[in-house]
């Protein structure tokens, strides 16, 4: 199991300046600045996206996305450890959905209003 959650609440420990520790489920607590190095690259296509103003809400979606992959990559080990692998016949009539469901209009659409209502697909405002 990856450091930083336990499995049982999934919930996450952060010491405040009054040095109490409050627990927070995934996504909810007051944001808290705190200092992280990207590479420049990144930086720079964040910005183009989202402006100065969404960066960190852009940043924190985008944690927020892959814990829940990384939460559900181990949930998906643990089902494959406790019933085997996966056929492949079902591995790629799952594939062939997904991409079938990522091709159609509607999800075009809906990509397409939240650039247009948000500067950005997947973020939370400034």
């Amino acid at each position: 199991m990856k450091s930083g959650h336990r499995a049982d609440r999934r919930c996450f420990k952060l010491q405040g300046v009054d040095a109490q520790e409050k627990e927070f489920e995934l996504g909810e607590g007051s944001a808290v600045k705190v200092s992280v190095s990207l590479r420049a690259g990144n930086i720079r296509a964040v910005r183009e996206r989202v402006g100065a103003r969404g960066f960190s809400a852009y940043v924190d979606a985008a944690v927020e996305r892959q814990i829940e992959r990384d939460l559900l990559e181990e949930a998906l080990q643990a089902n494959q450890d406790a019933s085997g692998p996966t056929p492949q016949a079902l591995r790629d009539e799952a594939a062939d959905l997904f991409r079938e469901v990522k091709a159609a209009p509607e999800m075009r659409e809906g990509a397409r209003r939240a650039i247009v209502e948000f500067g950005h697909v997947g973020g939370r405002g400034s």
